[in-house]
């Protein structure tokens, strides 16, 4: 299944991403930029929406001296003379809060964002060590991770958690269904699973915009994944559900403005896109459970055949989890007994 194979169906009205301390108008009085990421996945998209005298900022970028310095560039550059109002921020992964905190300190912004990235955010940067330990160690192991691998990804996959500076102690919630009013712009609010908890998508249904965050992404899937502390969450699942939900909720023209990537259109061919990758994905690890048994760990190369760095690799193995348990709920795959500690699937 080639993820790209609507790609030359999509429109792209903008062919190239702003440059550094530089914004990009895609609509009146909203402002695309573009911040460096230190990983393979190299750049996060922010968003300044018009809000009166000011600016509503759309997620923030990482906890990095280099996003600072881009911050710094763009308040005395573009965005000059008009101060930030409030920061809206989608969920609570790193390279979208990173610096949160320190602009909301800085400038005594209000922080919108919904309560379960909220507290998930809280939850990891109070001692994001945590995760390397007890059950969540041997979430890894009990699933075939070698010894080696496993600290691998506990002591440099989750390295970026850390790249976040301490949250506000109060926030105002944003929830699905409901309505916000950015200067002379209503947005309707939209969250969904899979990719994070509750992640905040916003549509102006009158100017048939929508700023998608990472839950619908041009040229890549948005990782999905399970993570130890909900071993048996189902995130592939609810993640299915939301493209489903998008489809019909969101026009299929809308000028798509995502988290990575470039805003496009074609939002409908997208969504079917993807739902078709995650489908494949599941019947390859079907396929390779009815050839012989094989545990999560053993299955990251069926999805995931190219090499892998420490980040990459944990991501890799956590979303291979999702389908597992994906399939598993479903009675596709069922879990064998674990004779030698670790467990295993076959097909049913």
């Amino acid at each position: 299944m080639d993820l790209q194979q609507h790609e030359p169906l999509l429109t792209f009205p903008f062919l190239q991403p702003p440059a550094p301390g530089q914004t990009v108008e895609v609509a009146p009085g909203l402002l695309w930029a573009r911040f460096a990421l230190p990983f393979s996945l190299n750049h996060v998209n922010v968003y300044f929406i018009a809000d009166g005298d000011g600016w509503a900022a759309f997620d923030c970028g990482i906890a990095t001296d280099s996003t600072r310095e881009q911050w710094q560039a763009l308040l005395d550059g573009p965005l000059a003379g008009r101060p930030l109002t409030r920061l809206i921020i989608s969920h609570h992964h790193p390279d979208h809060i990173g610096l949160a905190g320190w602009l909301c300190e800085r400038y005594n912004l209000k922080l919108l964002m919904s309560q379960a990235e909220y507290l998930e955010g809280h939850y990891i940067a109070l001692n994001p060590d945590q995760m390397a330990e007890g059950p969540f160690r041997q979430f890894y192991v009990d699933h075939g991770l070698s010894a080696e691998a496993t600290e691998i990804v506990l002591r440099q996959g989750h390295g970026y958690l850390r790249m976040v500076t301490p949250l506000p102690h109060t926030f105002r919630r944003l929830a699905h269904g409901e309505r916000l009013r950015i200067g002379d712009r209503e947005f309707e609010i939209y969250t969904g699973g899979g990719h994070s908890s509750e992640q905040v998508m916003l549509y102006c249904r009158a100017e048939n915009l929508f700023i998608g965050a990472d839950q619908v992404l041009a040229k890549i899937s948005p990782n999905v994944s399970v993570w130890a502390m909900e071993p048996e969450g189902d995130p592939l699942g609810l993640y299915r559900r939301s493209l489903r939900e998008l489809q019909s909720q969101i026009d299929a023209d809308a000028l798509v403005l995502p988290g990575h990537n470039l805003p496009f259109r074609g939002l409908h061919l997208r969504l079917q896109a993807l739902e078709a990758h995650h489908a494949h994905r599941c019947a390859q690890l079907v396929d390779a459970c009815r050839a012989a048994p094989h545990s999560a760990s053993e299955l990251v190369p069926v999805m995931f055949p190219r090499e892998l760095d420490p980040h990459q690799l944990s991501f890799a193995f956590s979303e291979v989890l999702a389908h597992v348990n994906y399939l598993v709920d479903r009675d596709q795959l069922r879990w064998m007994p674990a004779a030698d500690g670790v467990r295993r699937l076959a097909a049913v």
